[in-house]
């Protein structure tokens, strides 16, 4: 008799249902695993063997086959351990279904151990945001997996188990587990972030002005100055002025690591994520990819910041296929198997030493022309905001009152800013977005300008010779500053400060 239990496979950023249905026959011992199984799937065959009989039970001395339904949908990884281990040993009848749960509405995932132990498994929350999608009322989840699943845990029935045979004796009704009910949740905290604090920066007062702007409206940003001004400063302490994640947002990113494996047992992400490749770094590392691809860098980065230091030194590859999540927030990412769509709504940010050694001047028009020749011209367009970010001088360097602002007063004026955005894009029917995402449709209506601000766009567009787009970044950067300032119109102040964080523009266009 041929019995079924359900479980789950993830494949790129989606989770597919698996059907593991058992069939042992009385025929000459043999253990097969059929259904498109990846290598690691296949050696699930000796993991399960061992588990079973460490743990107390009997292997069957028969024909066992497993087929993993659908099976035009290849499974990957060893999150299938537990359910094929149960299936085997309800369909030999060493288990008795006690009727405690509906085994119908049942998903079991897991790593096993040779000792039987569940072990650690990654993407465990994308599975149970599956099963609540889909209406399942209990999932069956490794104990070390908990701290992750806690996020959702009123939602499902979420039974962690630490053996296998805690597993069996459970559904057997010979042990009670008691499903998780939102215990604290722990979160990852990035310990080198704790002390980062804007106020320690010296000096550097417009560059943080143009920060505070760029986190208040959601604008990418690329800095432009020589070693030791503080780019790298500025930037690491960006996350500690952004607005906290919403439950949303946590589910989101917490996804994203689950699946990549880097979650470990530590649970949740409630904090913005900071990443900072290096510019030796891959295509692959940096947008996601791989046979089965996998989240990279830019997904990684998603809800919170991606920083791209030394930008020129990338290659030119990586930065032609990071247009797409610049433009859209997303990345696509096609294979043989199959194509994914992974998120990648982050905070651009990007440094270039573009400055003499040991001088305040920059390099001439020229010498940073063919600095940006390295860097494609589409890529450079879909950057935001540009500034320089000169040498602190020396009197700032020691002076005892910097009269510098902290983190704290920044976050304040960039969660007025945002929650100003919010109510206006609610409004429009348009959803949570900042100023950066304004519809090309939409900027007519959301960054309205007077007669005396239009003359000076024009002086703008007439002397530069910009382009539409970088048209349309003025106008939303302006709107985030009239924001900041709270005010409901864009005055010509507020045009004349965006142009100035459009540096590249005059010496690319002019």
């Amino acid at each position: 008799m041929v019995n079924k239990v359900y479980s789950a496979s993830i494949v790129g950023f989606n989770v597919y249902l698996v059907e593991v249905e058992v069939d042992i026959v009385t025929k000459v011992p043999s253990f097969d695993i059929v259904g498109l199984p990846d290598a690691a799937v296949k050696e699930s065959k000796e993991r399960v063997r061992s588990s079973i009989l460490n743990s107390g039970y009997s292997f069957p001395l028969k024909r066992i086959l497993v087929n993993l339904a659908p099976a035009c949908v290849r499974k990957e990884g060893s999150i299938l351990d537990l359910s094929i281990a149960v299936g085997i040993l309800m369909c030999s009848g060493q288990v008795e279904d006690s009727g405690i749960i509906d085994l119908n509405n049942t998903i079991f995932v897991g790593e096993l151990s040779l000792d039987g132990q569940v072990k650690y498994t990654k993407g465990i929350l994308p599975v149970i945001l599956f099963a609540i999608e889909n209406g399942f009322k209990n999932v069956f989840v490794p104990e070390k997996n908990k701290n992750e699943c806690n996020i959702v845990s009123k939602h499902i029935n979420i039974f962690p188990v630490g053996s296998l045979k805690d597993a069996i004796e459970f559904i057997s009704g010979k042990i009670q587990i008691s499903p998780l009910v939102g215990e604290e949740i722990k979160s990852v905290s990035d310990n080198a972030n704790i002390c980062l604090d804007f106020s320690d920066v010296r000096g550097q007062n417009s560059a943080k002005r143009a920060i505070e702007i760029a986190v208040a409206g959601g604008h990418n940003i690329l800095m432009l100055g020589g070693p030791g001004g503080g780019k790298t400063m500025l930037a690491r302490r960006i996350p500690t002025i952004m607005p906290e994640m919403s439950m949303k947002e946590v589910i989101e990113t917490t996804k994203i690591y689950s699946i990549a494996g880097m979650l470990d047992e530590k649970g949740i992400i409630s904090q913005r994520p900071f990443r900072s490749p290096h510019h030796t770094s891959s295509d692959v590392s940096i947008i996601g990819g791989g046979r089965v691809p996998k989240p990279g860098e830019v997904s990684l980065a998603h809800n919170g910041v991606l920083f791209l230091d030394e930008l020129q030194e990338f290659k030119s590859n990586v930065l032609q296929v990071m247009r797409q999540p610049l433009e859209e927030g997303v990345i696509s990412i096609s294979r043989a198997e199959g194509s994914v769509i992974f998120p990648a709504n982050f905070m651009f940010v990007g440094a270039m030493n573009v400055a003499k050694d040991n001088t305040d001047s920059v390099y001439s028009s020229s010498d940073i022309l063919k600095i940006l020749n390295k860097i494609s011209a589409p890529f450079i367009d879909r950057i935001d905001m540009h500034i320089e970010v000169p040498r602190v001088k020396f009197s700032e360097i020691v002076a005892k009152n910097t009269n510098s602002y902290s983190s704290s007063y920044y976050k304040s004026n960039v969660i007025k800013a945002r929650e100003i955005q919010e109510k206006r894009f609610l409004k429009l029917g348009l959803g949570t977005i900042t100023n950066s995402k304004i519809p090309p449709s939409y900027i007519d209506e959301v960054c309205k300008v007077s007669e005396s601000s239009k003359k000076l766009l024009e002086v703008v567009m007439s002397k530069f010779k910009i382009s539409m787009r970088s048209y349309h970044k003025i106008l939303k950067i302006s709107r985030t500053i009239a924001d900041l300032e709270g005010s409901e119109d864009i005055e010509d102040h507020h045009i004349a400060e965006a142009v100035q964080y459009r540096v590249l523009d005059k010496i690319v266009y002019s």
